[in-house]
């Protein structure tokens, strides 16, 4: 274990007891919706951050510290020495939530708490289930999206629907403003779905799986442009994987092509179409799809470099100015 700094300075018995499990905006926030509503958190369960990993979202643990509350990182939740630690400092807790924590609880932690243990998952459920909620509605060209809060059981996503909140997404949006957008409505639907998980009187409606599929987590290398992507599948893809997230890209040689951003615009005459490449004509860089259509490329870089690859400095690495899809 780790991070774990001395008992909290719980404020008085005035509310109902919640273990929170967090990490992410959405954790933030979500701490931030209990904590104003005077609910008492004896413990928070975060995740240790991975040097790997680029942090672009707020930090449970700090907000924890701010607030005098007892903040861990265990490696390993489940472990019977955490529960038996966690059981000795909380007790049986009222509530028990997981805001956007990544690992899955076993059975001992959704039957510990007195009124359930609920989480917070970034998609309209049952769309969506799973890893990468948001990256995956992108991906696949959704115009809505939102946060629902449900009932945790030993599989995941799988619990009855407490409520939930759309937002849209445009046709530009990245994964990371729809993000945004899904933390916002995480709090909303936490603020009005408190009072009544609190006195026992929420109504939950079980999840119709028909009306969904769960997806898995995704790779870096997943974000490979398929050699016959149409132009909007193209378009897709880079939203949902432009920074902070791994990126789309093409290959060169042995070296990644990340197209960072792209929008959809008529290209100059010349053009060469009908095949996957990106193409310079000097003024502008152009990604080419296997359908014939044309997306303007807004940002791009050579993987390895952190300067952007600008439609000169192209034409000047790459002969003819052109890349074909797995050159």
């Amino acid at each position: 274990m780790i991070n774990a700094p001395g008992m909290s300075a719980l404020a008085p018995s005035r509310g109902p007891t919640a273990v929170v499990f967090a990490y992410s905006d959405v954790g933030v926030r979500c701490l931030r919706v209990l904590l104003d509503a005077g609910v008492r958190v004896p413990l928070v369960i975060t995740h240790s951050d991975d040097p790997s990993e680029t942090r672009w979202f707020g930090s449970v643990a700090e907000l924890a510290a701010d607030h005098g509350l007892t903040c861990v990182a265990p490696d390993n939740p489940n472990s019977p020495e955490f529960l038996a630690f966690a059981s000795k400092l909380v007790g049986r807790p009222d509530l028990l939530f997981s805001f956007y924590y990544r690992r899955m609880l076993s059975s001992p932690w959704l039957t510990l708490p007195a009124s359930g243990a609920f989480n917070m998952h970034g998609s309209l459920l049952p769309k969506y289930r799973g890893r990468a909620p948001v990256n995956w509605a992108v991906i696949h060209g959704e115009r809505e999206t939102g946060a629902t809060l449900h009932a945790m059981n030993e599989r995941p996503d799988n619990g009855g629907i407490v409520d939930q909140c759309a937002v849209p997404i445009l046709g530009d949006d990245t994964a990371r403003d729809v993000f945004n957008k899904v933390v916002v409505a995480a709090e909303v639907v936490l603020a009005r779905s408190l009072p009544a998980l609190i006195d026992g009187s929420a109504v939950l409606t079980p999840q119709d799986f028909s009306r969904g599929s769960y997806f898995g987590a995704r790779r870096p290398q997943d974000g490979r442009i398929p050699i016959d992507a149409t132009v909007l599948q193209i378009h897709d893809l880079v939203r949902a994987l432009a920074p902070p997230f791994p990126g789309a890209f093409l290959m060169t040689g042995s070296r990644r092509v990340f197209i960072e951003r792209t929008r959809h615009a008529a290209p100059p005459s010349g053009v060469p179409n009908g095949q996957l490449r990106l193409w310079s004509d000097g003024a502008a860089l152009w990604l080419m799809s296997a359908d014939g259509g044309a997306l303007q490329v807004l940002a791009a870089r050579i993987e390895g470099e952190i300067a952007l690859l600008d439609a000169t400095g192209f034409q000047r690495r790459f002969e003819g100015g052109c890349i074909h899809a797995g050159a």
